[in-house]
């Protein structure tokens, strides 16, 4: 796909051109009241996209260079992860099989967005596929498990890709991406797709697209937003938008998938890391971010439904930074 460029710009959906970048702060004249209540307030401090800059380090490109090189790597892979010229393969389309690639560096970044450009495919048919894919930013990397591949009860961020209902009660539309963090504490409960840790999720229809399927993951000043570009319009569709996020820095960003008596084709074709400029305050900067705790200021109860976004589409295009590739 072709990149356009466009700058984020006070308020929801306007569309900017110049330079790439998710939605900036809103609201905006144009937003509607209900978005409002759900967002809740958020400032206007954050980067326009002036000071954008790909991490190279910290992002998995095309012709993968630095990938399980023992000389000076930037990316590990373990399990069945299978590399090629053209994609990162993390499980076959074959029952059983589980594989992950992860950064070889931590991230000191306090503010950043990463995009992935991915795909999911196979032979199943309607729910006879899975499991999914599951991105990572946690203090532990290369450590297998049954959470798509990866550990469980682990420490930070995961947002899961999943394909396949284990709850067969579940009023979820497949496949549905969520986000879940943790402090060690928690588990995943993968016969209730992991409903009960939740914090936001969106239903995406990712599979078996005859074309590029892209996520982008933003975290900035607590906020962490998800969007997906799904349907090959070249814009970005809103799935997750939550503040009071607190994430540490030093982690590892991450990607894995696992098949059980289902499977797919779980692949990786990019992963690109941006930092975001933004400016914090003296209080913030004293902090020691690396000591901080994964944790949300928001609690709800184990009962109560997900936390789940109006499907908005903004008509801002997707595009790459310019500063990436």
């Amino acid at each position: 796909m072709a990149a356009e460029g466009w700058v984020w710009c006070w308020g929801w959906g306007r569309r900017c051109l110049g330079r790439p970048g998710l939605l900036g702060p809103g609201p905006g004249p144009t937003t509607p009241l209900f978005l409002l209540l759900l967002l809740g307030s958020v400032t206007a401090d954050i980067t326009d996209g002036n000071s954008e800059h790909l991490k190279r380090e910290h992002s998995l490109i095309k012709p993968y260079q630095g990938v399980g090189s023992s000389s000076m790597p930037l990316w590990d892979f373990q399990g069945s992860t299978m590399l090629t010229s053209q994609y990162v393969r993390l499980t076959p389309d074959e029952r059983s099989k589980e594989g992950s690639i992860w950064n070889h560096q931590p991230c000191f970044l306090k503010d950043w967005e990463m995009h992935v450009h991915f795909k999911v495919h196979g032979t199943g048919k309607k729910n006879l596929h899975g499991d999914g894919i599951a991105l990572w930013y946690t203090r532990d990397r290369l450590v297998p498990g049954p959470v798509f591949g990866s550990k469980d009860n682990f420490h930070g961020l995961a947002i899961f890709l999943d394909t396949y209902p284990n709850d067969e009660t579940t009023e979820r539309v497949f496949p549905y991406i969520s986000v879940m963090v943790n402090n060690g504490s928690l588990s995943y409960d993968h016969s209730k797709d992991g409903r009960w840790t939740e914090l936001a999720g969106c239903t995406a229809d990712f599979r078996n697209r005859d074309h590029d399927t892209f996520l982008a993951v933003r975290y900035s000043r607590g906020r962490l937003t998800v969007m997906t570009d799904l349907e090959d319009k070249n814009e970005w569709k809103n799935c997750i938008d939550i503040t009071g996020v607190r994430l540490p820095t030093g982690y590892y960003f991450g990607a894995s998938a696992g098949t059980g008596d289902l499977s797919d084709n779980h692949d990786i074709i990019s992963m690109k890391l941006f930092q975001l400029m933004v400016e914090h305050t003296p209080d913030e900067e004293s902090i020691d971010w690396t000591k901080i705790e994964p944790s949300v200021n928001f609690l709800k109860s184990p009962k109560a439904p997900p936390f789940l976004l109006p499907q908005t589409t903004w008509t801002t295009p997707r595009g790459t930074s310019a500063a990436g590739p």
